[in-house]
């Protein structure tokens, strides 16, 4: 008796696992973002210390566990250092933008990450995208910017800020795909970039230290959680499968974005936003069919 394979019960491929692993962190930073901004009038240092603080009791308590055992190179330690600095810029930007900014203005200077995460991988990792995967990235770079609308009465200096956030965002993420390729551990980098963020945020929050209300640092702890959720997720994402087929999947932040401004603030898109939601989730399924095809 010849038994058929239900085609359904078979395991996700590393590629699949990845685009659900990035999309599942889009939600998360989503989620971020949104506490980030409940929690009031309080400076970047601060909330980047809360954000990062979290991570680092997950990633710990995790390690402290699973004790896996890694050997560490020349090459993996410079690549943390390297992931763990340009991540804790890229934070403390993207922060940053978020608080001198309108929110939607800033989630796109930060989503500009996956587009500079697949150019930092052409020189970084000698990962070069093909002509169908460099067109979707344009193509979901564009559907941002439908739902964004940027017009020329940004503040030049809080704009610049916030992108310079997401081109070392973008970079902080290729660091992540070598690692994951030098066989480190999730938790290792999670728990080296967290403790290296909050080492360097912590002269700052006791020099300037803001004092807080409950409700803003219940706020600021459900944003490391959130973070801590995006940061575990957008780090095994990226080490399951390169920048330039996963990274069009974190732009479903935009989505999530809009969804969570509309159930917190009533915010609703207008019809130039659902174009763009069009583009990015077309994008995304055309990416999706053709690494099934692959």
């Amino acid at each position: 008796m010849i038994v058929q394979k239900n085609r359904s019960s078979l395991p996700l491929t590393t590629k699949q696992k990845g685009m659900l692993l990035i999309m599942c962190s889009a939600f998360s930073f989503a989620l971020m973002n949104l506490f980030v901004r409940l929690s009031g009038d309080l400076p970047s240092l601060q909330k980047s210390f809360f954000r990062n603080f979290v991570a680092v009791l997950f990633a710990a308590g995790i390690l402290l566990h699973e004790r896996p055992k890694v050997k560490f190179t020349a090459k993996s330690k410079r690549h943390l250092f390297y992931r763990s600095l340009l991540g804790t810029i890229g934070i403390l930007c993207n922060f940053y933008a978020v608080d001198h900014l309108v929110l939607a203005d800033a989630s796109m200077l930060n989503k500009m990450s996956p587009f500079f995460a697949v150019i930092f991988a052409i020189f970084i990792l000698h990962e070069k995208p093909n002509r169908l995967q460099s067109s979707l990235l344009i193509m979901a770079f564009l559907g941002v910017l439908f739902i964004v609308k940027p017009s020329g009465n940004l503040s030049i200096i809080p704009a610049l800020i916030g992108l310079a956030g997401g081109i070392a965002a973008g970079a902080a993420y290729t660091y992540v795909r070598s690692l994951g390729q030098q066989n480190i551990p999730g938790p290792y980098i999670v728990c080296f970039f967290s403790a290296f963020s909050c080492i360097v945020t912590l002269p700052f929050l006791i020099f300037q230290f803001h004092p807080m209300e409950l409700q803003q640092f219940i706020f600021l702890i459900l944003a490391g959680l959130a973070a801590a959720g995006g940061q575990f997720s957008i780090t095994s994402a990226y080490c399951y499968a390169p920048a330039r087929e996963i990274s069009v999947y974190d732009y479903t932040q935009i989505p999530f974005s809009a969804l969570l401004g509309f159930l917190v603030f009533g915010q609703i898109p207008d019809l130039l936003s659902w174009i763009g939601y069009a583009i990015i989730c077309g994008a995304g399924i055309i990416m999706f069919l053709y690494n099934s095809r692959q």
